[in-house]
């Protein structure tokens, strides 16, 4: 792969708008997807798919997501400023057209849930609703938004507050098994991909030799 294209910015600027859509937005490698779901006040639900996730701290344990700008309005943006609750549900091999089909632009009174056929779960007295055929499923709470003025783009920071992972996808030491669990990752903005674990690595150290966990 010794052949490279090369990209400037003005290069970059002179691209057709979805050929540079794409190629930003594959530059960053691989993503966590998600589906989000929320209830407004009323309790109408709504479901949308993201890829803009990130860990921010495990002490609170702090994830956030950003929001394009608005117009159009973000529904899940709304709901979760206004309830303070949503869910962020892992996107397995069995779901991911569904998930996909979440990013069209359906009418407010049209829920995402009702339009693809994912089912809502509730538990826990949690106010925003699960998605039953997700794996992992995490109930967020929101805590603090954002603007970013570079881009007119909105960070989302939520601590997590519920945790359901199967039994058989946890080790010991709370590192979870994603590949038993079936969680799959995208690239750019309709690409969705398997994984497959290469190893593992022992905590790196300046005088110790890294060593591979798998082999424990």
């Amino acid at each position: 792969m010794d052949n490279k294209i090369y990209f400037d910015t003005e290069t970059i600027d002179r691209l057709e708008k979805q050929q540079r859509v794409h190629l930003i937005n594959s530059l960053g490698g691989f993503k966590s997807v998600a589906l989000v779901g929320t209830s407004d006040t009323q309790g109408k639900t709504n479901l949308g798919i993201f890829s803009s996730f990130f860990h921010i701290g495990a002490n609170p344990p702090l994830i956030g997501m950003i929001f394009r700008p608005s117009p159009p309005e973000r529904d899940t943006m709304r709901n979760i400023v206004d309830t303070h609750f949503y869910t962020i549900n892992h996107i397995n091999e069995s779901i991911y057209k569904q998930a996909h089909q979440t990013s069209a632009r359906y009418d407010k009174d049209i829920s995402e849930f009702d339009a693809t056929g994912l089912k809502t779960e509730y538990k826990n007295n949690f106010f925003a609703p699960f998605v039953a055929e997700s794996t992992i499923q995490l109930g967020i709470e929101f805590r603090e938004k954002m603007d970013i003025s570079i881009n007119n783009t909105i960070l989302i920071i939520g601590e997590i507050i519920q945790i359901y992972i199967p039994e058989d996808c946890l080790h010991k030491d709370g590192f979870i098994d994603l590949e038993k669990a079936n969680t799959i990752t995208c690239s750019g903005l309709d690409s969705y991909h398997k994984t497959f674990q290469l190893d593992r690595l022992s905590y790196a150290k300046p005088d110790k030799e890294i060593t591979s966990l798998l082999q424990n």
